[in-house]
């Protein structure tokens, strides 16, 4: 069987992860690994879940899909979704790097349902998993105006954690051979953040950005 680094992307649609997912394969591929990706989708146009999963392999590659119970590491956009897909493929020396800000669905925001509240969540979060990093990557990204860029702040974030063995040159090399000139430098800026925010906090749970 061939070891493998399993990485999975929780969030919803219109959040970026998608691309995040690509931003750690080129990475990793920089890096000198054999990277499969597969992506599912749950009506991501109307902000349903959207998962990737991102394989690392240091010779052969397998399939895309992560069996359940063996992921790595989860980057989760969401913190409800991402909770929900440490259920299922979490187990306790997962790691986990997870955006704080909740996107609601229509039927809490049409008041049918109650969503949990955040401390609730993250509690339940780490009774699954060896350690996590919280931050609100979403304010990151509003703090430079430009709040698509959440994305390459959890991405950054990543790097910053450790959790993989991939260095920030690789992450510099994929956001320059992905994006256009004109929106490296937004992209670029938004990963750097992210790497400040979690080495300014060194120890989980750290984040004061709850």
């Amino acid at each position: 069987m061939v070891d493998a680094i399993n990485v999975i992307v929780a969030g919803v649609g219109g959040q970026g992860n998608v691309l995040a997912s690509q931003m750690i394969a080129l990475a990793a591929v920089e890096a000198g690994y054999h990277v499969t990706v597969g992506e599912t989708f749950g009506a991501s146009q109307r902000g349903g879940s959207v998962m990737s999963h991102v394989r690392l392999f240091p010779q052969d590659s397998l399939g895309p899909l992560i069996p359940r119970g063996k992921a790595d590491v989860v980057l989760g956009f969401e913190p409800m979704e991402t909770l929900r897909i440490l259920s299922i493929y979490g187990n306790p020396n997962t790691k986990v790097v997870l955006n704080t800000r909740p996107t609601y669905p229509i039927k809490v925001l049409a008041g049918e349902q109650v969503y949990p509240e955040l401390p609730r969540i993250i509690e339940g979060i780490k009774e699954h998993v060896k350690e996590t990093f919280v931050l609100n990557a979403t304010n990151i990204a509003l703090s430079v105006g430009k709040p698509v860029v959440a994305n390459l702040v959890m991405v950054g974030a990543l790097c910053g954690a450790k959790f993989l063995p991939l260095d920030r040159k690789c992450f510099y090399s994929a956001i320059h051979s992905y994006f256009d000139q004109k929106l490296i430098d937004i992209n670029e800026k938004a990963f750097n953040l992210g790497i400040e925010e979690l080495t300014k906090n060194t120890t989980s749970w750290a984040g004061s950005t709850l």
